[in-house]
């Protein structure tokens, strides 16, 4: 095999130059919104800065010391953990089940739900948290009237006003805006299962149920590692709704770590009166570096279960 030279990946530099054309606009924007400010912040990180001035103080990694020992960021990330641990799962699952039932070949209608589902996801968040903000409300709210209304409750449930249900109900908004993105997932999946295995076992006698079990969880269950991450990574990032939904109320019950970056960086009612980016950043850093290792650490033990059910089987 010919061994390739400067001068022939210069030729071939030539030869596709309009596609690195076409590519060179997506490029700049990504670094300059993307790569710029993920080196940008690892550098803020380390200085004593509130934004208002042109330069801040060098003071090294204080603010990472400071945020070892900050009580409210613990708490903020405990509940960003909380939010994914209890989201993705259920997600996952739900989606799932919508996926299974409208990959169903007889089921006239499925484009329609499948379009009825996947519409929050193209909705902004920001719109979705003020519209559910009204949905939910304690007075005059349609799901506490149709609750009262069929003698479910005597009384309006506090839905995002209370702090033991504010956390649960916003992570339902969330499972409910981004479900539609994890059922495609799965519908790719299921695409995958070769028709003639379904033929085949059909013709053995098996039952839907059977065919379930036996043929597409096998083969659809590789593709749970990517799906889990996937919907993790969504349920760590809910800046957006919560901060539309809740602002991080009440009583800091939803203030997750997104929130509580952004209140540091730029709202004085939660930082002493002065906003302070430097802390912030080192704040975004430290929450960046954990989501990485979150998705190692899931990929990992995902892999895991798979080997040992194949372990299993044999």
């Amino acid at each position: 095999m010919a061994r390739a030279t400067p001068t022939r990946h210069w030729q071939r530099v030539v030869t596709n130059r309009w596609c690195y054309l076409f590519m060179l606009p997506a490029g700049l924007l990504a670094l300059m919104f993307t790569f710029y400010p993920m080196v940008m912040s690892w550098w803020f990180s380390t200085l004593d800065w509130t934004g208002f001035t042109s330069h801040g103080a060098f003071i090294g990694l204080d603010n990472y010391r400071e945020l070892v020992q900050d009580t409210m960021f613990w708490q903020a990330f405990g509940r960003s953990l909380i939010f994914m641990l209890v989201g993705t799962p259920l997600q996952v699952l739900v989606a799932l089940l919508a996926a299974v039932v409208l990959n169903n070949e007889s089921l006239k209608l499925a484009p329609v739900f499948r379009t009825m589902i996947f519409l929050p996801v193209v909705t902004t968040a920001a719109v979705i948290g003020i519209v559910m903000t009204f949905v939910l409300g304690s007075y005059g709210g349609p799901v506490n009237n149709i609750l009262i209304e069929l003698g479910l409750t005597s009384a309006p449930i506090e839905f995002l006003s209370d702090p033991d249900t504010a956390l649960p109900t916003v992570i339902g908004v969330q499972v409910w805006k981004t479900m539609g993105i994890t059922m495609i997932y799965w519908l790719a999946a299921l695409q995958t299962v070769p028709k003639e295995y379904y033929e085949a076992a059909r013709v053995d006698g098996a039952g839907r149920f059977q065919l379930i079990r036996n043929i597409t969880m096998p083969i659809v269950l590789p593709f749970s590692i990517v799906i889990i991450i996937l919907t993790a990574n969504q349920m760590l990032h809910t800046f957006a709704l919560v901060q539309a939904m809740t602002r991080g109320g009440p009583y800091f019950a939803t203030q997750v770590i997104e929130v509580y970056i952004y209140q540091t960086a730029f709202a004085t009612d939660t930082s002493g009166g002065v906003p302070r980016l430097g802390y912030a950043s080192a704040a975004g850093c430290f929450f960046g570096v954990a989501t990485l290792l979150i998705a190692l650490i899931q990929a990992w033990a995902v892999r895991k279960v798979s080997q040992l059910r194949r372990e299993l089987k044999r």
